[in-house]
């Protein structure tokens, strides 16, 4: 899923991110707004691992995104 598609629509993907990092709080998804390289900077964060692993995380995340998306019915 291309991420700007992600961005455009934050408030739609906000719960799955939440599913994802049940760490992050709702102030914290407010603020990254969709914004990949912070929601990257957050997991990091939160979760007190490497910027690497936090990177490979969302990739993950966007990939089973996409895979989600192209099963879903137009």
């Amino acid at each position: 899923m291309n991420w700007d598609r992600i961005e455009g629509n934050w408030k739609q993907f906000k719960g799955k991110v939440k599913q994802q990092w049940g760490k992050l709080t709702d102030d914290e998804l407010d603020v990254i707004a969709g914004k990949r390289d912070q929601l990257v900077g957050k997991v990091q964060e939160q979760y007190g691992i490497s910027k690497d692993e936090a990177e490979r995380q969302v990739k993950t995340f966007e990939t089973d995104l996409r895979d989600t998306d192209l099963n879903q019915p137009r």
